[in-house]
């Protein structure tokens, strides 16, 4: 959107019919016939408010500016459907907005909630029972074939965190994943491999 819009803005603006500049509604009509310098004016006039809005629900100005091109290219994608019978341009950017605001909070909330729910996940207990029963009936075997269950990924999360004593942060880093996605390859792979060796927690 960006790299558009430094295109579009590179261009002499057009005036309306009376030499006055066009309304957002015209501008918006415009855009919805494929007139990109109609809408690089329009996203000079919307865009500074969209993100206005975007800040005062999300209190962040790195995510309220992603916001704010998601709503632009939304704008773009949607002047068609602009309906001026029901209200002003404003109004209906305005909307927009908001509404990808808050999606961006619940996201962010949820985001975090997971990480949340990791973080609470006792990972220590799972590893203890299995080695004690690795250990205590030496069946390297049993342990090789258990882990022939689990996916490739839960495996190399598996064998790095308690196998090579790597904190789920230092395998994340090794393996150029999210903390997240390593526990959770952790926790869903210790519960295969528990079940497959016969541990009961």
């Amino acid at each position: 959107m960006a790299t558009a819009h430094t295109t579009l803005t590179a261009a002499s603006p057009r005036r309306g019919d009376s030499g006055c500049s066009p309304t957002s509604e015209e501008l918006l009509g415009r855009s919805a016939l494929g007139d990109q310098q109609a809408f690089a004016m329009l996203y000079d006039r919307l865009a500074v408010p969209v993100l206005g809005t975007a800040v005062q629900v999300l209190r962040c100005e790195a995510l309220a500016e992603e916001v704010t091109q998601e709503v632009m290219l939304e704008i773009w994608r949607k002047a068609a459907h602009f309906d001026p019978a029901r209200g002003k341009v404003a109004t209906w950017v305005r909307s927009i907005a908001q509404r990808r605001a808050i999606d961006r909070v619940r996201s962010e909330q949820a985001a975090r909630a997971r990480e949340g729910r990791a973080d609470l996940l006792d990972l220590r207990r799972p590893y203890d029972d299995v080695s004690e029963a690795a250990l205590s009936t030496e069946e390297r075997g049993k342990v090789r074939q258990a882990l022939s269950v689990l996916t490739e990924l839960q495996r190399e999360s598996i064998l790095l965190a308690y196998f090579h004593g790597l904190t789920c942060q230092e395998v994340a880093d090794r393996l150029g994943v999210a903390l997240g996605t390593i526990k959770t390859r952790v926790r869903d792979g210790m519960i295969r491999l528990r079940g497959a060796l016969g541990v009961v927690r």
